[in-house]
């Protein structure tokens, strides 16, 4: 069976505010762990009305805290916003307290825009995205064991071996993976416009490491399933008047669902949005289990990363439930790459 995993933004809610939406979270969590998800990851966003996760890491271990088995992660922390030392003390902290239970998702957008991204990081003089490849040997080396004369260490984090993942939506985050011998995620849940080129230049290229001897491909998908084909889409419609608000520069809460989506965006805007939602399963349960199966036959990945932002916290709970069934119902693919 192909592992499942659900990516969660902890969505702010028209009308809401933070504090419910971090709640939703860690009911959602719970939700998963009993539906035998393996994962649950969070995700840095700053400056986003309608995102309460932009302090990722402790968010990761209220969830923690609140859960017993599953996987609790980043997916990911914005490296270019964060000193490596400190993200390794901070994920050295959340190993410690939940050993074995901890993953470090990492990528190299700021997660923001650029005033945000300066406020962030204040003293930077250059492209942190630049130094990326260095940042994350710098993290992976305070996980290490201490060597000899070594003067900067991460305590807690020396010796604890965090598992790291690197995430892209791009050729150049697929071969920093391979070349480093990393997991690899795919944003293909909102970018896959480079996904099968990305998958295919990590298979082609990897190198086995110390952390993992075969390539590890984790491609994002939306599902938003619910009882009929129709109140699956109307759910959907959510996310997609989401993306519209970022499409016009206007970020905010997440909306309730409309009947008509088409009514409130123009042929442009709906042809991008489309494009960036491409990787989504909408529907009832068969049309769901149809879906994920034809995508995983497809792309024959080695796990998938469940999303899906969905307003009434019960529907969302639904259909991340529909989702885990059609899961453990999928039928092996006929022949398996790397």
């Amino acid at each position: 069976m192909t592992p499942y995993s659900l990516l969660d933004l902890s969505p702010i809610i028209e009308g809401s505010d933070a504090t419910q939406a971090m709640r939703n979270t860690l009911s959602l969590a719970q939700h998963a762990e009993r539906l035998g998800y393996r994962r649950f990851w969070l995700a840095e966003h700053h400056n986003m009305p309608g995102i309460a996760s932009a302090a990722t890491a402790v968010l990761i271990g209220y969830v923690a805290n609140g859960t017993s088995t599953i996987r609790v992660g980043s997916g990911g922390i914005m490296l270019p916003n964060h000193s490596p030392l400190v993200v390794a003390e901070q994920f050295g902290t959340l190993a410690s307290l939940y050993p074995g239970r901890i993953d470090l998702g990492l990528g190299r957008a700021p997660g923001t825009d650029q005033a945000t991204a300066r406020a962030l990081r204040r003293t930077l003089s250059h492209d942190s995205a630049d130094s990326f490849p260095q940042d994350v040997e710098e993290l992976q080396a305070y996980f290490d064991e201490v060597r000899p004369g070594q003067r900067v260490r991460a305590v807690p984090g020396a010796g604890l071996k965090v598992p790291l993942w690197l995430l892209g939506s791009s050729l150049f985050g697929a071969q920093l993976a391979a070349a480093m011998g990393l997991p690899f995620a795919f944003a293909s849940h909102f970018a896959p416009g480079f996904m099968r080129q990305a998958v295919d230049l990590y298979r082609r290229t990897f190198r086995p490491s110390e952390q993992l001897d075969r390539p590890h491909v984790m491609l994002g998908l939306n599902v938003f399933a619910a009882e009929t084909d129709a109140e699956a889409r109307r759910l959907f419609s959510s996310l997609q008047q989401q993306f519209l608000a970022l499409v016009r520069g206007t970020p905010g809460q997440l909306k309730p669902p409309v009947d008509d989506i088409e009514r409130l965006w123009d042929a442009s805007e709906a042809e991008h949005i489309r494009r960036s939602l491409a990787c989504s399963v909408v529907g009832d349960p068969a049309t769901v289990r149809e879906g994920i199966q034809r995508f995983v036959d497809d792309l024959r990945p080695d796990e998938l990363m469940l999303t899906g932002q969905i307003y009434d916290h019960a529907a969302r709970l639904r259909s991340f439930e529909i989702a885990a069934d059609a899961m453990r119902a999928l039928q092996p693919a006929s022949s398996q790459t790397a």
